[in-house]
């Protein structure tokens, strides 16, 4: 087995997800602030770009709906900012 750029990627954005819903039960951040938002979406894309590689469709559509779901959230934090 051979571990690649794009596993390092995938394995990455798991670690970013994990750690933004650790810090979402912690209460240490909300699910409207821009980090856990932030966190989620990019996070997300990391998965999407390794499975761009190594393509699983169960995993690439709800990371893909994670990926939109959090834009959806950023765009509604901004909205109510301006």
């Amino acid at each position: 087995m051979s571990y690649h750029w794009y596993d390092f990627c995938g394995n990455l954005g798991v670690v970013l997800m994990l750690f933004a819903f650790f810090q979402l039960q912690a209460e240490k951040i909300s699910s409207q602030d821009v980090r856990y938002l932030l966190l989620n979406a990019v996070g997300a894309i990391l998965v999407v770009i390794s499975l761009c590689f190594e393509f699983n469709l169960s995993a690439f559509v709800i990371e893909s709906c994670w990926v939109l779901i959090s834009l959806y959230g950023l765009l509604r934090v901004y909205a109510r900012r301006n």
